[in-house]
């Protein structure tokens, strides 16, 4: 029998589905036309993106402590630790040493997702923010998972450099289910449902903010 809460997060997953058609800079990386210079500009960024997302996700770990779902959070954050040891590697293949990487300005338009992220910390519903984060890994990982692709195929660049997208593009099954078991044996009531639909949408409008930006460097 399907995990009832397992049940709501797929169903919110196709919800929130992108469809068809990928961000532009994916595919232009796919067929080789997008330039380094903004795979650098994502390395800079996502510098910027999971440092600040590890925070928040210890402080929603922190908010529910004695619960299940707190222990989930956590380990999110402890991938996003692992997430952050790649990224020198992916940057050093873009041309950017580390003082670099850290020179960086933010852009508005990447890091509206970290700022969304770190409001649902501070003031969202924790059952709803996981539910959320975890409907919207898919779309994610299936983006890293042709940006991997395409940069061994085209770009020439090492497993070390394609690691970054590699660690995100395994499949999200294991996270959902872990997520469903955390969240509890019965079914995520109706308020706590419609907190995750709204969180979701927003989650997806700022992670296709942050491609649509670095499309921009993408003559």
């Amino acid at each position: 029998m399907t995990h009832p809460i397992l049940d709501q997060i797929q169903r919110l997953r196709a919800e929130l589905a992108p469809g068809d058609a990928a961000p532009a800079l994916v595919t232009a990386l796919t067929v080789g036309t997008a330039p380094r210079s903004a795979l650098a500009e994502l390395a800079a960024q996502q510098h910027r993106i999971i440092r600040s997302d590890r925070r928040s996700l210890l402080v929603l770990a922190t908010r529910c402590a004695d619960r299940p779902v707190g222990a989930w959070f956590a380990t999110l954050a402890e991938g996003e630790s692992a997430a952050l040891r790649t990224l020198p590697a992916l940057a050093a293949a873009c041309g950017l040493d580390r003082a670099a990487l850290e020179a960086r300005p933010p852009l508005p338009g990447c890091q509206a997702y970290p700022g969304y992220l770190a409001w649902l910390a501070l003031n969202g519903r924790p059952a709803a923010a996981a539910a959320a984060m975890v409907a919207n890994f898919a779309a994610w990982g299936g983006y890293c998972a042709a940006v991997a692709q395409a940069l061994r195929r085209h770009y020439g660049f090492s497993d070390e450099a394609c690691a970054f997208f590699d660690f995100f593009a395994q499949p999200a099954p294991e996270l959902e289910q872990q997520a469903a078991d955390a969240l509890g044996p019965d079914r995520l009531d109706e308020p706590t449902l419609a907190a995750a639909r709204e969180y979701g949408l927003l989650l997806q409008s700022y992670e296709h903010l942050f491609w649509d930006t670095l499309g921009v460097l993408n003559p």
